[in-house]
């Protein structure tokens, strides 16, 4: 039996067909196709109808290279949600995160109930576009009528099974689920008007959900699929994969957000933690991602888009390597670098209103960007050291972002932690590994990883001498980063 993963990110999505034969996972892509969100009177949209009709072209392209029954997972980004009908129809467009960007809704809700009572609830990072803010802004007439609340990798397993489940390491991203019950917590809902039979029945990662439904898709060709709810927000796929073993790693999963943490057996729900903004969210086999969401290579994303697509992004980190290190602190994580209508121009702004040299080369932009995100995760690591009590040895860096080795190796330097970069796919490979578990191909997770090591080439970056405690320092003043 083959295994196809589908794994959908927020600017591309990828459908996969892997194998493990003696060692060794191996993989080839099939198809892949563009994510982008759509804007429609001042309001951003995911195109699900699109998504969902690539899915099955994807599909179909299975069963034309040769396979006729395989095991299917889906991951995706999380918080977002498509709202359904008692038939199963969408009631509207799904809204994408991208339109929550103003704290004023966290501090509007907080006056319903405490930002410390909902971090003791939750333990989730406080972030305008969780599904919590989403839901509370929300049109409350469609709400009554809502049947189902599916988030989206959930939405897509229903579209090909009309089975209708949540999985819970996406379930856990929302800010509404209660980290002591593993249930939705009743108060936050109370104050949302929402039932808890809207949302569908919650499911561990590696539940065998159903059979596709080809009788549904006459117009596609499509093998016989067996699906299952592997850990289907894409981080906790990315960290399944991670080949970390021991208790003194952390792991950084790099792409269009940065997801920077450690794997735990418990949470972490106190002041310290809330007041660093770190997000408890669930992993597989009962583990708790204990992570803070950085803003990540949707920065760079968007201005090889619109100012530079002449440059691969390659060549984008070849320019920066020619320009000098540190030469402007920004905090990417404020949330106007979230979506504004010109990223450059963002920055540059940025750059003047804190009195500091404007970037104007492709080389010193793109500069700024990756050295500010090294100074963020290397802030991130020793806060992460201070909450959990652990020293780190190690930090795992997988995904898009393990390709970029100039910005591998300066976080390496300021961390003063080793690196290890790869593999660069692991949202794939840990839908493929929940998959190959549960169907008993692969006995368990520490197998798994193994597995992983032994099949895709890790890089080592080695910390080199630096001017640290100044940088971060100085980045501190000019930013007053919280």
């Amino acid at each position: 039996m083959i295994y196809v993963a589908v794994d959908l990110g927020a600017s591309s999505g990828r459908i996969l067909i892997g194998n493990k034969t003696d060692n060794t996972i191996t993989f080839q892509e099939v198809h892949r196709f563009s994510n982008n969100i759509e804007e429609k009177n001042n309001r951003f949209y995911w195109n699900i109808d699109y998504l969902s009709n690539e899915l099955l072209i994807g599909l179909q392209k299975v069963k034309q290279s040769g396979y006729e029954k395989c095991y299917l997972g889906i991951d995706t980004w999380g918080v977002d949600y498509v709202l359904t009908d008692d038939t199963g129809n969408k009631l509207r467009e799904v809204l994408s995160y991208r339109n929550f960007s103003s704290n004023k809704l966290i501090d509007e809700f907080s006056n319903m109930i405490s930002k410390e009572k909902i971090y003791v609830k939750t333990g989730i990072q406080f972030m305008p576009f969780n599904t919590l803010y989403q839901l509370y802004k929300d049109n409350a007439y469609l709400l009554e009528n809502t049947n189902n609340i599916l988030l989206m990798p959930d939405y897509l397993a229903y579209y090909l099974t009309d089975i209708a489940v949540t999985e819970l390491t996406n379930a856990s991203t929302t800010q509404l689920l209660n980290i002591e019950t593993k249930n939705w917590d009743p108060d936050l809902l109370k104050i949302l008007s929402i039932k808890n039979s809207q949302f569908p029945k919650l499911v561990e990662p590696g539940t065998k959900l159903g059979n596709l439904k080809k009788e549904k898709f006459p117009k596609f060709d499509l093998p016989e699929c067996t699906l299952i709810s592997v850990a289907s927000h894409d981080t906790a796929s990315a960290v399944a994969s991670t080949p970390g073993f021991g208790e003194n790693w952390a792991f950084l999963s790099s792409g269009t957000w940065s997801l920077l943490g450690m794997e735990l057996k418990h949470f972490i729900n106190n002041n310290i933690a809330q007041k660093n903004n770190y997000t408890n969210e669930y992993g597989y086999a009962n583990t708790n991602r204990f992570l803070k969401n950085i803003m990540g290579l949707w920065i760079l994303q968007e201005i090889r888009k619109n100012n530079f697509s002449n440059y691969s992004f390659d060549e984008l980190e070849e320019e920066a390597k020619k320009s000098n290190n540190f030469s402007q602190y920004i905090n990417l994580n404020d949330s106007r670098f979230l979506n504004p209508k010109n990223m450059l121009e963002e920055i540059q702004n940025y750059c003047s209103e804190t009195n500091q040299s404007i970037p104007k080369s492709v080389g010193e932009i793109i500069n700024a960007i990756l050295c500010n995100l090294a100074i963020i995760y290397s802030i991130a690591l020793d806060e992460l050291e201070k909450i959990t009590s652990k020293s780190i040895n190690t930090l795992h860096i997988v995904g898009g972002g393990a390709y970029y080795n100039f910005l591998n190796q300066i976080t390496a330097d300021l961390s003063n932690k080793k690196v290890l970069a790869g593999p660069t796919e692991a949202s794939a490979l840990g839908n493929f590994l929940v998959q190959m578990i549960t169907s008993g191909c692969i006995n368990d997770i520490s197998e798994g990883r193994k597995i992983i090591k032994n099949s895709f080439e890790i890089k080592e970056y080695t910390p080199k001498n630096t001017n640290r405690e100044n940088i971060i320092n100085k980045f501190m003043e000019v930013t007053k980063y919280e």
